[in-house]
């Protein structure tokens, strides 16, 4: 995974990466309960962008990471991110069918099934986390804190419920933004730290750069979310398209348009790149992810 090899070369190994640590990592299906066990893997295994984990590994090839060290740690950020889906996608939430181009756990399972693996998945993270015993005590602990922050109620929970609480309202912008730093924003922020934390220690300064990168993709991941949900189909996306929309939920398509979303989304990209001015070529991957999530198509 050398700077040189091309940027799609480097996905894909990235992305097998993860994929075995979570196969390695995740309780087998002939393990008891079984049930709970298939579902979990159902639900993590075989699927999905890794976005996350692609941030993981980006900045931790920054800071001169361990690879093992960051299988854990994208392992983890994606386990905290499929719970999240899970329960997204359950009756008492969204209720949707479709996610990633096959049933949502509650309709593959049952709606119990689809609690008990979220609440798994979150739980198996910071277990998945905890036992990497190559880094410094302290580096481990700062670690699990900022996954344990990306994920409660001042971070994933707290703008899930925000959102939840937005039906039929007129937000500001503002407000629309603070809602997706947190629902969408803080996991996404989590993984650039997570990959650096990683590595070498990371000064000040470092962390002022990483955190304007951070939100900046946050942001933009959002607002592309909004326009493709605008714009694509069902099947184009993998899960259901429009439906944030048709429930009265505020987007950005809907308080801007759908030509001023794209320029800001475009306008995030730049930010992300400017905010790694500081890292030189090194920091390439992160700027390509940046190019990556704007760009996407689904």
């Amino acid at each position: 995974m050398t700077l040189y090899a091309s940027f799609e070369g480097w996905m894909q190994t990235v992305q097998v990466h993860v994929e075995d640590a979570l196969g390695e990592f995740l309780p087998q299906p002939d393990v008891a309960p079984a049930k709970l066990h298939e579902a979990m893997r159902y639900t993590v295994l075989g699927g999905g962008k890794r976005v996350r984990p692609l941030l993981v590994f980006a900045a931790g090839g920054l800071f001169g990471a361990e690879t093992d060290v960051l299988k854990r740690a994208a392992a983890a950020v994606e386990m905290i991110h499929a719970y999240s889906l899970v329960h997204d996608d359950m009756p008492c939430m969204d209720d949707d069918a479709l996610r990633r181009g096959k049933p949502t756990v509650h309709v593959a399972y049952d709606e119990a099934t689809a609690l008990l693996v979220g609440d798994a998945l979150q739980a198996q993270a910071f277990d998945v986390l905890s036992r990497d015993y190559s880094l410094p005590p302290g580096r481990l602990v700062s670690m699990l804190r900022v996954l344990a922050g990306a994920s409660g109620s001042l971070g994933m929970c707290g703008g899930q419920a925000i959102d939840l609480d937005s039906v039929g309202l007129a937000l500001t912008i503002e407000q629309l933004e603070r809602m997706h730093q947190l629902k969408t924003g803080a996991l996404l922020r989590a993984s650039v730290m997570l990959g650096a934390l990683a590595g070498r220690e990371v000064t000040a300064d470092e962390r002022v750069a990483l955190h304007a990168y951070a939100n900046a993709i946050g942001l933009a991941f959002q607002v592309v979310d909004d326009v493709l949900d605008a714009t694509a189909d069902s099947a184009t996306l993998g899960k259901t398209a429009g439906k944030d929309a048709a429930n009265g939920k505020p987007t950005y398509v809907s308080i801007l348009g759908l030509e001023e979303s794209q320029q800001l989304a475009e306008k995030l990209r730049r930010e992300a790149h400017e905010a790694l001015a500081p890292f030189g070529e090194g920091a390439q991957r992160l700027r390509q992810l940046a190019d990556l999530i704007v760009q996407r198509k689904a």
